[in-house]
C-alpha cells in the first residue's frame, strides 16, 4: 500500500511588514505588498502563474507498506519562486528571481515512520543595495528567502508535517495535506533580515534560522482582518515589547485589536490559557459585553497591532468570534 502525503509553505508581503526606507518603494506604487494568500490551496500552479506569492516550499513524499512495515519510500515536491514585479509610471517591468536548488536531507527511517526534509528559496530579482553586517559590508543582490520544512509519514497512515526553520522576512504559512491553513510563522523582522540574510547567512551556506511557529486564526477573523486593514481609514499601529500588556481584565475598552506581528499570550483570573498570533483578533467581548475587559493579553514577544474601532467590524460578526473566544468556559 502506498501512502502519500504533503506539507506546503507560501511565504508573502503584508501591507505592514516592510519597515524603514524601504516601504518608500512600495508606498510610491514601484513594489507591491500581497494579499493574503486563501484559505485553502486548491492551485498552487495557477497562484505561481498570477505571482500570487514570493515563494513556496512545496514537500511531499511517499512510502510503502507492507505487513505494517515501511518498504520502500521517496520524496518529491519542488520550489515556486515568482518573478518580481516592478511600476515606473505606466511603465511595468518583470525581474527574474534567482531561486536555489532545493536541499533534501537524508530520510530518517524507522520500521514504521519516514521523516523527510526539504528547504527551499532564493532571491527576488530586483538589486537591493544595502550596507550589511560584517563583510563585504555592502550587498547589492536581494536578501535570501527559504523555509525549511519537515514531514513524517507513519506506517498507519497518518502524516505530520512541520515548519523548522525560515528567514525572518516576509511571512510564512503552512498547509497541511488538504491544502488547508494550519500554522503560520509568529515574528518577522524585516531590519534584521535585510542587513544579515546574504551569502553564507542561510541554509546554502552555513546557516539556518528556527522560526516561531503559532496556529492560524479562525476564517471568520482572517475576513474581518480584511475589512480593519482594507475596508477604510488605515487603522493605528501599536508596538509591545515583550512582557508588556495589551489589555488588562476588569479596565474599560471599546476598541478591537488584530494582531500584525508577534505572539501574545491571554490570561483570565490569573491563569494562563492561550497563546495568540499574527491574524488573531482581541478584545471583541468588551465591545459586546459592557466596555470591561474580560481577560489580561500580554506580549511574549515584540509585537504590532492595529486598533480599529468597534464600528469599523459587523456586530454579528463580533458576536460569532466572541462565542468561539470564551477560553476560560473550555
Amino acid at each position: 500500500m502506498r501512502v502519500e502525503s504533503s506539507v506546503t509553505t507560501v511565504s508573502w508581503i503584508p501591507s505592514e511588514a516592510v519597515e524603514g526606507l524601504m516601504k518608500l518603494p512600495f508606498e510610491m506604487g514601484l513594489g507591491h505588498y500581497d494579499d493574503p494568500p486563501p484559505d485553502v490551496l486548491h492551485d498552487l500552479a495557477e497562484l505561481h502563474r498570477r505571482s500570487a506569492f514570493r515563494f513556496a516550499n512545496e514537500l511531499r513524499a511517499w512510502v510503502e507498506v507492507e505487513d505494517g512495515r515501511i518498504v520502500d519510500h521517496g520524496h518529491a515536491g519542488r520550489s515556486w519562486i515568482s518573478f518580481t514585479q516592478l511600476r515606473v509610471g505606466p511603465l511595468r517591468f518583470t525581474l527574474q528571481p534567482t531561486g536555489f536548488p532545493e536541499l533534501r536531507s537524508v530520510p530518517h527511517l524507522a520500521a514504521t515512520a519516514v521523516t523527510f526534509e526539504q528547504t527551499t528559496g532564493g532571491r527576488a530579482g530586483v538589486p537591493a543595495p544595502r550596507t550589511v553586517e560584517g563583510r563585504p559590508f555592502v550587498q547589492v543582490a536581494a536578501p535570501t528567502v527559504w523555509t525549511t520544512l519537515r514531514l513524517t509519514i507513519n506506517a498507519d497512515g497518518t502524516s505530520g508535517g512541520e515548519l523548522v526553520g525560515a528567514s525572518a522576512f516576509p511571512r510564512h504559512w503552512v498547509y497541511d495535506d488538504e491544502g488547508r491553513l494550519v500554522a503560520k510563522s509568529g515574528l518577522t523582522d524585516f531590519q534584521g533580515w535585510y542587513t544579515t540574510a546574504f551569502g553564507a547567512h542561510s541554509p546554502w551556506g552555513d546557516e539556518n534560522s528556527p522560526v516561531l511557529v503559532t496556529l492560524a486564526e479562525s476564517a471568520l477573523e482572517r475576513q474581518m482582518a480584511g475589512t480593519i486593514m482594507r475596508g477604510g481609514a488605515a487603522p493605528e499601529v501599536k508596538r509591545l515589547p515583550p512582557g508588556h500588556l495589551l489589555t488588562r481584565q476588569g479596565d474599560p475598552g471599546d476598541e478591537l485589536y488584530l494582531v500584525l506581528d508577534g505572539v501574545l499570550e491571554v490570561e483570565v483570573d490569573g491563569r494562563r490559557l492561550a497563546e495568540i498570533g499574527p491574524g488573531a483578533i482581541v478584545g471583541e467581548r468588551a465591545v459586546l459585553e459592557g466596555g470591561a475587559r474580560t481577560a489580561t493579553v500580554r506580549a511574549l514577544t515584540d509585537c504590532r497591532v492595529a486598533v480599529a474601532r468597534a464600528g469599523a467590524v459587523d456586530t454579528d460578526a463580533l458576536a460569532e468570534l466572541a462565542a468561539g473566544h470564551r477560553r476560560e468556559e473550555a
